[in-house]
């Protein structure tokens, strides 16, 4: 049916799949049956874990630009023990970059028993809509789905030039789009999950869609469609910074001129892309932007290129639609902004050493987002800031005032002004967090994507342990986050042991409960006049 992608029919109910789940183990390992065939898994520290679970076909050939297809059944049991390839992304020069290809449209899923009926909790990873997987170290979800008492999926899906753009002549001639084609692989795989649930022990009728930053953006960005609302009861969305241009998002005019200079470049049609080899084509998009945004062949996506509007997977920019009509749980860092001032930046910059340096510093990340920022309105931000850290007791120095520039800018703003109009429109409880552990030295703050290793409890890692530590505290910590998200999960309400009382947000009691320490406080939102500088430039959404 043109329009509407047609999933390979699977078990629907609980009773179903209970009636077509094969003996429980196979020569000692777990199995279980899903839409496309049998799967073994493996048992240790609690729980079982079954990887590299194909969700949709590989995305190749005259499927690169499509929209995900159902995965091709099996005989007999695939071996479900290696994560796969993380889907291409172009290898950071500072950073480490797992290994990647075309063919990566699978799950992981860890679970306490495949028998039983528990919450579902799907993770979407980060990484600027350009990087990541979800078979990373940092999001293995042992420790998440023993101590919530949880089913975990992790998955990855298509991301640069193969998941974030638009154009009409890649129209997918079976489903008619033409765009997104990461966030049709979400979305393909949250119906797998809800047609695969009760084979590994969890509820289809209880899912929770949780992501950081691009994940964040991006379960921000699913919930807002009607056919997700169906599959998804509430969501966590951890650290967006959600797709805007020009900022975050190439606007459609930009997105076809980039495909069509593509083509060009690799002596094609936009639709001979197809048939491009990956890395050429992978190479050509970052080439494209790479170096001074204002040298670009276009204005948007000068941060990042997140999703495009397109009218049908991303009907707007979410500011521009009603507010979500789930629960939500919303979390970000103290000092997102450390996760680029720090000394694991993915954009490394020398930190600012005086005023001149600071205002150039300050200009360059406003100009991500404001191109027509000059210098006297870059003055005007280190004032405002300045004073707000003044009135705040907060650090006035210049590698400070940078650092909450950027995490405003990008991330606080957008997070504390959506809480802002959920609280005032929306009919679905919504709950804040500010999450506050320190960072060792060298890194500092608490800096974006520092909720990962304590939601999954893999700051043990030792990767990890040497940036935000392994005691007591750490661990408390960690226990806390996953109780409250477990709870949430459960029942649309993060109250816990340790959180007993965490108030709403609401515009009486614009609540911020604040994590870290070890200490947990509920307060009114900190902070809140640095924030006011960016409705003053417009920024969207205002107050």
């Amino acid at each position: 049916m043109a329009g509407k992608l047609q999933i390979a029919a699977g078990p629907r109910s609980a009773r179903e799949a209970a009636a077509t789940r094969p003996p429980a183990s196979a020569g000692g390992r777990p199995v279980v049956r899903t839409s496309a065939g049998l799967v073994a898994g493996e048992r240790g520290h609690g729980v079982t874990v079954f990887r590299g679970v194909p969700y949709a076909r590989p995305p190749v050939g005259r499927l690169r630009f499509a929209s995900p297809r159902p995965p091709v059944p099996w005989r007999g049991v695939r071996e479900a023990v290696r994560p796969a390839l993380a889907s291409w992304q172009q290898p950071l020069p500072n950073r480490p970059s797992p290994a990647s290809g075309e063919n990566s449209l699978y799950a992981n899923v860890w679970t306490p028993s495949t028998q039983g009926s528990r919450p579902v909790l799907v993770y979407v990873h980060g990484g600027g809509w350009t990087t990541g997987a979800g078979s990373l170290p940092a999001y293995d979800a042992t420790r998440l789905a023993d101590r919530g008492d949880l089913v975990v999926v992790t998955f990855n899906y298509r991301l640069g030039v193969f998941g974030f753009g638009l154009h009409e002549d890649l129209t997918d001639p079976v489903t008619g789009e033409f765009a997104n084609w990461g966030l049709q692989d979400q979305l393909a795989l949250l119906h797998w999950v809800h047609r695969n649930a009760a084979v590994f022990g969890g509820d289809p009728g209880n899912i929770t869609l949780c992501g950081t930053s691009a994940g964040g953006a991006s379960t921000w960005q699913l919930a807002l469609l009607p056919q997700v609302r169906e599959l998804v009861r509430r969501i966590v969305p951890i650290s967006p910074s959600h797709a805007l241009a020009p900022a975050t998002s190439l606007t459609p005019d930009d997105a076809r001129t980039v495909y069509e200079t593509l083509a060009r470049r690799l002596g094609s049609t936009v639709a001979g892309l197809r048939a491009v080899p990956a890395d050429a084509l992978g190479r050509a998009w970052h080439e494209i932007f790479a170096g001074d945004p204002d040298d670009r062949i276009v204005g948007s996506g000068r941060w990042y290129r997140g999703p495009v509007v397109d009218g049908r997977t991303m009907p707007d920019y979410a500011h521009e639609l009603p507010t979500v009509n789930l629960p939500v749980l919303s979390v970000h860092t103290r000092t997102e902004g450390s996760f680029y001032t720090g000394p694991a930046s993915p954009q490394p910059a020398p930190a600012p050493d005086g005023p001149l340096a600071l205002r150039k510093a300050v200009l360059d990340v406003m100009r991500l987002a404001v191109p027509e920022a000059d210098g006297g309105l870059a003055d005007s931000c280190v004032a405002a800031y300045r004073e707000a850290a003044a009135v705040a007791g907060l650090p006035t120095d210049p590698r400070a005032l940078w650092t909450e520039v950027w995490g405003d800018l990008m991330f606080r703003h957008q997070i504390v002004r959506f809480a802002e109009r959920h609280a005032r429109e929306g009919t679905t409880p919504w709950y804040a967090m500010e999450f506050a552990h320190p960072a060792r030295a060298p890194h500092f703050g608490t800096p974006h994507e520092a909720t990962s290793p304590f939601l999954f409890g893999t700051h043990r890692l030792p990767e990890f342990a040497a940036v935000f530590g392994d005691g007591p505290v750490e661990r408390l910590l960690s226990d806390i986050l996953v109780d409250a998200v477990a709870a949430f999960a459960r029942t649309s309400r993060p109250c816990t042991r340790n959180i007993p009382d965490w108030p709403r947000f609401t515009p009486e009691s614009p609540s911020t409960l604040i994590l870290g320490g070890p200490s947990v406080t509920a307060t009114v939102t900190p902070q809140l006049q640095h924030l006011r500088f960016w409705d003053f430039v417009s920024r969207l959404p205002r107050a």
